[in-house]
C-alpha cells in the first residue's frame, strides 16, 4: 500500500467483509479525523501529505491511550480493552518505530552538526531529530535521549 488513504480503504473493506465491528469503528473514526484535517487545511478534495496523515493517526492513538488510562482508573476494564484493541488497529497505519540503537547515531550526528552541548540546545536538537527521524521515533524516547546526552 502506498498511502494511508489506500490502506484505510483496503482495511475498511476487509473489516466490513469480516464483520469486524470494532476495527470498522476505529477505521471510520480515523477516516473522519483525516477528513476533518483536510477541511481544516482548506481543501476537502486533496489528500493530506503522508506525514500530516501520520500525525492524525498519532493523535487518534493518543486519544485512545488517554481513554485507556481514564477507564482503567475508573475500574472499567472492558472499555479499556476496547480502546486497546482500537489502538492496535490504528497502529498498523504508522511506520515501525526506531529503536534507541537506531536513534543514537542520528543523535550523535545532529549534536555534532549543531555544536550542541548544554540543555539550552535541547530545542534545536529536538527539532532536527524529529525532522530526521520522520516521526518514527517516539517523542518521549527522543526527549529522554537528548536530555541524557546534553546533561
Amino acid at each position: 500500500m502506498n498511502t494511508i488513504y489506500e490502506k484505510l480503504t483496503a482495511e475498511m473493506k476487509r473489516a466490513m467483509l469480516g464483520k469486524d465491528a470494532l476495527a470498522l469503528g476505529a477505521l471510520r473514526g480515523l477516516k473522519t479525523a483525516l477528513q476533518n484535517a483536510q477541511v481544516a487545511k482548506g481543501n476537502v478534495h486533496e489528500e493530506l501529505p503522508e506525514n500530516e496523515a501520520q500525525n492524525v493517526v498519532r493523535k487518534q492513538i493518543k486519544q485512545r491511550e488517554d481513554s485507556v488510562r481514564m477507564y482503567t482508573e475508573a475500574g472499567r476494564s472492558e472499555l479499556a480493552e476496547k480502546e486497546r484493541a482500537e489502538i492496535e488497529v490504528l497502529s498498523a497505519f504508522l511506520p515501525a518505530e526506531m529503536s534507541e540503537a537506531e536513534i543514537l547515531p542520528i543523535l550523535e550526528t545532529v549534536m555534532a552538526e549543531l555544536g550542541a552541548s548544554t540543555k539550552k540546545d535541547m530545542g534545536r536538537v529536538m527539532k532536527e531529530m524529529q525532522a530526521r527521524t520522520e516521526g518514527r521515533a517516539p517523542g518521549k524516547i527522543l526527549s529522554a535521549m537528548v536530555a541524557k546526552r546534553l546533561s
